[in-house]
């Protein structure tokens, strides 16, 4: 490949995932229960934990619990959008999209591009419901403008590393219901077992390290720092210490990790 051509493929290829990008978008009208059914889910959750648990939960050093609540809900819905990724990539691959896709003169990593940047659009709209529904219940931000889009900058990057997890299982399995039982049997454990709802130091002794090192507890207390919110899962430990920190480790991680096992197994499945 000369320089000039290799200078032609990347604007190309950024073409290409642009209109998968665009092409998986337009489902959104089209099918407009989708994203209904996900508001009203995540406005469900604001409101069963704040008005339901809210009351019986006390925060070490005090703080208002709906202010607590709300990064935790914003990471949890962030972790779970990758069961929808990988329910559309299995869809698409057994409704023979993708083999269109391969007949098509374009670049073979915009099916995957596409997916990626249309999932983290929907998430962020998805995300700008539920603020808006967290400032309804109390929740406020009080670091100022810097510290809201620093936040924000982070949740949307760790929602890009999810959805090529969900990318990557859902070019493994072999059906949608098999992608969401799979989803959920990781994900909502990981979403529990952390500090989204309830202090770790509530738990058992024996659970609160793998609590500590959850990627989930590690976003929502970079969250919680960023936005000025009570976070009293600070303990001495790395976690604890530099939130911000280590999600942007376990971001990069995940990323490093799924997105080359995903285009790996996409490669696989275009030569059969």
């Amino acid at each position: 490949m000369t320089t000039t051509e290799g200078s032609q493929v990347l604007p190309s290829a950024v073409a290409d995932g642009l209109v998968v990008t665009w092409r998986n978008l337009k489902r959104i009208p089209r099918i407009p229960e989708l994203a209904v059914f996900a508001v009203l889910q995540s406005i469900m959750f604001v409101l069963l934990f704040a008005f339901v648990f809210g009351g019986a939960i006390r925060l070490p050093g005090g703080g208002s619990y709906r202010e607590y609540l709300m990064p935790g809900i914003f990471a949890q819905t962030l972790a779970f959008a990758a069961v929808t990724t990988a329910i559309g990539m299995t869809e698409d691959m057994n409704r023979g999209i993708i083999d269109r896709f391969r007949s098509l003169p374009m670049a073979r990593s915009a099916v995957l591009s596409g997916r990626t940047t249309s999932d983290v659009v929907y998430n962020a709209g998805i995300l700008f419901v539920l603020m808006l529904s967290g400032l309804a219940v109390g929740w406020r931000v009080h670091t100022g403008l810097g510290g809201f889009l620093a936040a924000l900058a982070l949740l949307l990057l760790f929602a890009h590393a999810m959805s090529w997890v969900g990318v990557y299982v859902g070019l493994v399995v072999p059906t949608v219901e098999v992608a969401q039982q799979v989803g959920f049997i990781v994900i909502f454990p990981l979403t529990f077992l952390s500090n989204a709802f309830v202090p770790i130091g509530t738990m058992p002794g024996w659970l609160q390290p793998f609590a500590e090192w959850n990627p989930i507890s590690a976003l929502v207390s970079a969250c919680r720092e960023l936005f000025g919110n009570p976070n009293p899962f600070v303990t001495d430990s790395l976690p604890g210490r530099h939130p911000v920190l280590v999600t942007l480790v376990w971001t990069i991680g995940l990323l490093v990790v799924f997105a080359p096992l995903a285009i790996r197994r996409y490669r696989e499945a275009s030569t059969r």
